[in-house]
C-alpha cells in the first residue's frame, strides 16, 4: 500500500476515535455507532500498510464486524424469512475445507518425529482449557446456557490461527500445525464427551448427536480438502491463494451473525463475559507454557504449546451451539473469544518474536 494512503487512513481513523470518543462520552455510546465501526475499519486498512502493525489488521476488521453486528443486529438476522443463523455450518464447513486443502500426510508425521512434544499438546489442550472454562462457569453466576458457552469453547479444539501465532513467534511451526490436526480429528469424539461430563449440568448435552453434527463439520469438509491437496496440489494455485482470504471473511461473518443473535443478552453481562473469557485465554497461555516447561521440553516447543492451548477453534464452537440450537446464548462465549484470542495472540507473537530462543 501507498505510504501516503497509510498516512492518510491512519489520520483519518484517528479524527473517527477521537469523534466517537467523544461522542460517547456526552451523548452515549448509541449515539457513536457509525464513527466507531468507521474507526475500526479504517484502522484495520490502515495497518495492512504498516509492517509492524499488518499483524493486527484482522483483528481490527474483527472488531469493525462485531461493532457492525451490534449497533446494526436487524440487518443480521434474517432477510425475508431465511435466518442468517442457518449459514454458520455451511460456512464452518468452508474454513475446515481450507484447512484440508493446507493439510497433508507430512503433518500427522509429527506424531512420529516429536512424540513428546505432540502427545503433551493434546494432553494440555483437551485437560487445561476445558477445566478452567468449567471453574469460570461455575463460579460466573451467568444463566446456565452462557455458563455452558464457557465450557464449550475450552473444550473446543485450537485453529488454524493458532497456526500463524506460532509462525510469527519463532515457535516450532510443524509441531503447531500438527497438534492442530490432530486434536481437529480427534474433536468429534472428546469435545462431546467432555462437555457431556462438564456441561452437563447446565445444559442438556446429547453426546452422539454432537459426534455425529461435529463429524459432519469437520472431518468430511477436512477429508474432501486433503483429497482436493493430494490430486491438484500445485494444479490450483488461486484457490491456494484465495481460502485463507475466504476463511477470515467466513469466521467474520459467523462472527456478525451471532453478535446479533445474542446481542441482548451480550449488552447484559458483555463486560464480566468478556473479562471471564480473557481470563479463560490467558490461562491457556500460561497453563501451556508452564506445563511444557516442567516436562522439559524446548523453549520453542514451549511457546508452540501455550499458543495452541490458549487459542481455540471458536468457529467450531459457534457451529456446536447452532447445532445445539442455541446460537444465541451458548454461542456467545466463543464469539467473543476469537476476536479476544486474536488481540492476544498477536501481542504475545510479537513479543517473542522479539526474544530469540536458544535454539534460534
Amino acid at each position: 500500500m501507498n505510504p501516503k494512503v497509510t498516512q492518510v487512513l491512519s489520520i483519518l481513523s484517528g479524527i473517527l476515535l477521537l469523534i466517537a470518543v467523544g461522542i460517547s462520552l456526552f451523548s452515549g455510546l448509541e449515539q457513536a455507532g457509525f464513527f466507531w465501526i468507521g474507526f475500526f475499519f479504517l484502522c484495520g486498512i490502515a495497518f495492512l500498510g504498516s509492517p509492524k502493525l499488518k499483524g493486527y489488521a484482522y483483528s481490527m476488521m474483527i472488531f469493525a464486524s462485531v461493532a457492525l453486528a451490534l449497533y446494526f443486529p436487524q440487518y443480521f438476522l434474517a432477510y425475508k424469512g431465511y435466518k442468517f443463523s442457518a449459514l454458520i455450518v455451511p460456512l464452518i464447513q468452508v474454513i475446515m475445507f481450507g484447512m484440508g486443502t493446507s493439510m497433508s500426510v507430512q503433518d500427522f508425521l509429527g506424531v512420529v518425529k516429536m512424540p513428546k512434544g505432540v502427545i503433551i499438546g493434546v494432553l494440555c489442550q483437551f485437560t487445561i482449557m476445558p477445566f478452567i472454562g468449567f471453574a469460570l462457569a461455575s463460579g460466573s453466576g451467568f444463566p446456565p446456557e452462557i455458563a455452558a458457552g464457557i465450557i464449550l469453547i475450552g473444550c473446543s479444539p485450537s485453529g488454524m490461527a493458532s497456526n500463524v501465532m506460532s509462525y510469527l513467534a519463532k515457535a516450532n511451526l510443524a509441531l503447531s500445525i500438527t497438534v492442530t490436526s490432530i486434536t481437529t480429528l480427534l474433536a468429534p469424539f472428546v469435545t462431546p464427551v467432555l462437555m457431556g461430563w462438564l456441561a452437563g449440568e447446565f445444559v442438556e448435552i446429547n453426546v452422539l448427536e454432537m459426534m455425529i453434527s461435529i463429524v459432519k463439520m469437520v472431518i468430511i469438509p477436512i477429508g474432501a480438502g486433503l483429497l482436493f491437496n493430494y490430486f491438484l496440489q500445485g494444479k490450483a494455485k488461486w484457490l491456494d491463494d484465495l481460502m485463507p482470504i475466504i476463511s477470515m471473511a467466513a469466521i467474520a461473518l459467523i462472527l456478525v451473525i451471532i453478535v446479533a443473535a445474542g446481542r441482548d443478552s451480550l449488552l447484559e453481562i458483555g463486560p464480566l463475559l468478556i473479562i471471564l473469557v480473557l481470563v479463560h485465554n490467558l490461562a491457556g497461555y500460561t497453563l501451556g507454557y508452564w506445563a511444557s516447561r516442567l516436562l522439559r521440553l524446548s523453549e520453542k516447543d514451549c511457546r508452540t504449546i501455550a499458543i495452541e492451548v490458549g487459542m481455540q477453534n471458536g468457529g467450531l464452537a459457534s457451529g456446536i451451539a447452532k447445532e445445539m440450537g442455541k446460537i444465541a446464548t451458548v454461542g456467545l462465549a466463543p464469539a467473543v473469544f476469537g476476536p479476544l484470542m486474536n488481540v492476544t495472540g498477536s501481542l504475545l507473537a510479537s513479543y517473542w518474536h522479539k526474544k530469540p530462543t536458544a535454539e534460534d
